[in-house]
């Protein structure tokens, strides 16, 4: 594969499009290399990809905003490293803190996980153990197996981890969309579930993905991915009152011309922008999303529109419907960009209340013209607290798991007494002669009882408690606080 100036990939060789011919529906367990690999360009040097993953397309990162310095993201790792060592209580008594810190960013080498707890997924994956092994482990239904299999292609196709057809990404993609077809077979597969669930496996492993999906189809936008769609129906029609507070000017335009919400902003909601706006302003806009709910989407559609169609100047070139959607269709980048888009949403004077006192008003207007909602989608919760006062965790359930757990072996009865034995023979011997233990060994092999000195010097004490903790822990090597993504 080569990269080529506006058009991203170009595939040298059609063969190696193909990657692994095997059925996803049948993948095995097994490492089939790195996804370039698959794809035949692993010794290709062409391809750069960059600090998010893309080697190409319109959500390559181009370097226009200013990175974080080294020493603030450090600080901000350990400050949220703290947070979610007491997440029940920065929740209850901090939650404006843990707000104005998903405002400013989420660490990248912590985010997966911030993502999990924020939205109630890692309780969800802790009360239900074995829940995703157990749907993995099953065959699904061919009917939407299918489906599935045709849409992994076209989930971020310039990511490495999705370019390979059959890839890593693509098998674990299959797995969490699988999974949850079979948690509700009654709901079923939405192609727009596709790429929320890519986003989520960018940053945590299968399972914990699967639980994040699972939170936003069920909490976040309860609704949206039904038959139907009525719920994101509903919000449109929201999203369009909203606007008149917003931006009249905007308003009556699209009223003018007749353009229904669902026309320009389905994409938008369904997705989470993840499809829309540049990969450094999706992750900030999901990190907003994750803490304070759905108003964050709602704010970015307004801003979005208030930007291109807020004035009579801007106006002037979409007189007609056809126009004013391809404007939507091609969003100006500065309005996307990062520091712009975040500034705007943060300032934006959208709340819970006003979404579902709009939503009510839609609600009865719907009946009139409709009747009654055919999906009876669960209330909608706004954001990490409302989830987390719906469903209280246990200390159990948002403790942090270490990734490498040290097994140490269990002496028996007779080796503990055989030990005691040596020590005290030890000390007998040591009586009547000078000191002639041998040196320590501090990193005895497991099973091994470290050889110990009666009388250690200072450095020696340090080295003997040193081996004890070795010795005796069953935590992480990695860190104390167990930093499964970094």
């Amino acid at each position: 594969a080569k990269l080529r100036a506006g058009n991203g990939v170009q595939w040298t060789d059609s063969s190696s499009q193909r990657g692994t011919v095997e059925s996803l529906a049948e993948h095995e367990s097994s490492s089939l290399g790195s996804d370039t690999e698959l794809n035949g360009s692993a010794n290709n040097t062409e391809i750069q990809a960059d600090k998010y993953g893309f080697i190409g397309g319109a959500q390559q990162y181009q370097g226009e905003n200013d990175d974080i310095p080294p020493e603030v993201l450090r600080q901000r790792e350990a400050k949220w490293l703290d947070m979610l060592n007491s997440w029940d209580k920065w929740m209850a008594k901090k939650h404006k803190k843990v707000r104005l810190r998903c405002q400013k960013g989420i660490p990248p080498s912590l985010r997966g996980r911030a993502w999990l707890y924020l939205s109630g997924g890692k309780v969800k994956k802790e009360q239900n153990q074995g829940k995703f092994r157990e749907l993995d482990s099953q065959a699904g239904d061919p009917k939407w197996l299918d489906v599935i299999e045709k849409d992994l292609h076209r989930q971020f196709p310039f990511h490495e981890m999705f370019v390979a057809r059959g890839g890593h990404g693509q098998q674990d993609l299959f797995r969490v969309l699988k999974a949850y077809t079979l948690h509700r077979p009654e709901e079923g597969y939405c192609q727009a579930q596709a790429p929320i669930a890519a986003v989520l496996l960018m940053h945590m492993p299968a399972e914990d993905a699967f639980w994040g999906l699972v939170q936003i189809c069920e909490k976040y936008l309860p609704g949206y991915y039904s038959a139907g769609l009525e719920a994101i129906q509903l919000d449109g029609e929201i999203l369009f009152a909203l606007l008149k507070r917003v931006s009249p000017v905007a308003h009556r335009h699209l009223k003018k011309y007749k353009i229904d919400p669902i026309l320009y902003m389905t994409e938008w909601f369904m997705c989470a922008f993840s499809r829309t706006l540049p990969w450094a302003s999706v992750l900030r806009v999901w990190d907003m999303f994750f803490c304070e709910g759905v108003k964050i989407i709602f704010r970015v559609g307004l801003v979005l529109l208030k930007c291109m169609l807020g004035s009579q100047e801007k106006l002037k070139a979409c007189q007609g419907q056809y126009e004013t959607m391809e404007l939507l269709r091609s969003i100006e980048p500065r309005y996307m960009q990062e520091v712009f888009l975040v500034q705007e949403v943060i300032e934006l004077a959208v709340s819970e209340r006003d979404i579902e006192k709009e939503h009510l008003s839609q609600l009865r207007r719907w009946k009139e013209t409709h009747g009654e909602l055919h999906c009876k989608s669960p209330p909608r919760m706004h954001g990490a607290k409302a989830i987390m006062s719906a469903e209280p965790p246990s200390r159990q359930d948002l403790k942090q798991n270490p990734t490498i757990i040290v097994q140490v072996p269990q002496a028996t009865d007779g080796q503990v007494e055989k030990e005691r034995n040596t020590k005290k023979s030890k000390g007998e011997k040591k009586k009547e002669t000078k000191n002639t233990s041998p040196p320590l060994n501090p990193y005895s092999f497991p099973g091994q009882p470290p050889i110990q000195s009666d009388n250690p010097s200072p450095g020696e004490s340090h080295l003997l408690q040193k081996d004890v903790v070795l010795q005796g822990s069953v935590q992480s090597l990695s860190s104390t606080e167990h930093d499964t993504y970094l």
